[in-house]
């Protein structure tokens, strides 16, 4: 006899937490219980929620289930932050990343979560990319992440804490629009007040540039944070760095991006990451202040960070201040970007598919001509 598949709880909001349990026989006012146990108290067992009857425990237990992933692996940079590599129940794995905002016990943490398991986009210079793409991540996966994070962290940190994470950025393995659905529905998830409570403004979707997506996400009327992966000034060296670039190219992305802003009246923030000799001369600067500065972003810069294999390095900390310069006397808000975890492989770029090197011909040769 083949036994039902159970019912998967993680995932659900409140409204359909009830259903289930009104299918079950049971009172309305389980699913606030459950919920509470699942989003709050990151519990994947029914057999610990205390304030259930035990017979709904163990029913609850036949025809449900909780799937938290597994944390098989952590560790931790100098700086305080976290990496861990999470299993889910078909045995596929991403990293996610723990950045600390502060020091001490009152220290919040930013999480950089993944969308898909791998990335199809074969961006040159990043290791996640390198590794190859397996699947999407589901909305209830996406959301495991972070349970999964607090759980590890509260029991690292001795402390029950429920808002030690503050902030999400959707810059960890995949590219999120390409997982557009399951991506949003994980949003409204963490969003809701009832639950994990991270407010929309506390949350960043990153993209290397889906103009599709892009124009899906301003008609959505939300408070997140866009921020477009950009790294090249002119579409014949971004087609080398991203070759999402070839289906749209630079004009077609400013055009979205021009449409986002006046849909939803928020700032975009431009990621622009140096490459020694292949983006960071002058001429990238003035192509760079004349793409951008109609648009009023933010512009954050961030040195790479060398992965095994790959043939990009980090430019000189002069040569980084001196193309901030460029910008700021262009007129552009140009940061540079603090990195964290460089030390064990968790900053950006950095992120592998269950840890495999890179293979293949570009971790060999580069085929990205340097600047002159």
């Amino acid at each position: 006899m083949v036994m039902p598949e159970k019912v998967e709880l993680l995932g659900m909001d409140l409204p359909e937490m009830e259903n289930f349990v009104q299918e079950q026989g049971e009172p309305k006012f389980r699913a606030r219980q459950l919920h509470k146990w699942i989003y709050n108290k990151s519990m994947s067992s029914f057999f610990e929620m205390s304030d259930l009857p035990r017979t709904l425990r163990y029913k609850l237990d036949q025809v449900a289930r909780i799937s938290i992933p597994r944390v098989l692996k952590q560790r931790v940079s100098q700086d305080g932050t976290r990496k861990y590599l999470v299993e889910f129940l078909d045995k596929k794995r991403v990293e996610t990343v723990l950045i600390p905002q502060g020091k001490g016990r009152d220290a919040r943490f930013t999480l950089c979560i993944s969308s898909q398991v791998g990335c199809p986009l074969g961006c040159a210079f990043c290791a996640t990319g390198a590794g190859g793409f397996q699947r999407n991540l589901q909305a209830y996966e996406i959301v495991g992440e972070l349970l999964a994070s607090r759980r590890e962290l509260q029991k690292k940190l001795r402390t029950d804490d429920e808002g030690l994470i503050s902030n999400l950025v959707y810059m960890g393995m995949g590219e999120p629009l390409l997982n557009y659905e399951e991506v949003l529905r994980s949003i409204h998830i963490f969003n809701d007040p009832r639950g994990l409570n991270i407010g929309q403004r506390h949350i960043t979707i990153s993209t290397a540039g889906d103009v599709r997506g892009i124009y899906r996400l301003s008609r959505e009327e939300l408070q997140v944070t866009l921020a477009i992966s950009l790294h090249a000034s002119n579409d014949e060296l971004r087609n080398q760095l991203i070759p999402l670039n070839r289906r749209y190219p630079l004009e077609a992305l400013i055009r979205a991006v021009e449409d986002y802003i006046e849909e939803t009246n928020r700032r975009v923030t431009f990621e622009y990451l140096l490459l020694e000799g292949v983006n960071d001369n002058r001429k990238d600067a003035r192509e760079l202040i004349e793409l951008l500065k109609p648009l009023l972003a933010n512009i954050n810069l961030i040195p790479y960070n060398e992965v095994e294999g790959l043939p990009f390095k980090k430019p000189a900390a002069a040569k980084v201040t001196q193309f901030q310069s460029w910008l700021l006397d262009g007129g552009l808000n140009a940061v540079i970007r603090e990195e964290h975890g460089t030390d064990i492989e968790a900053a950006c770029g950095q992120l592998r598919l269950a840890n495999r090197k890179p293979t293949g011909p570009r971790a060999k040769k580069s085929a990205v001509k340097t600047s002159t």
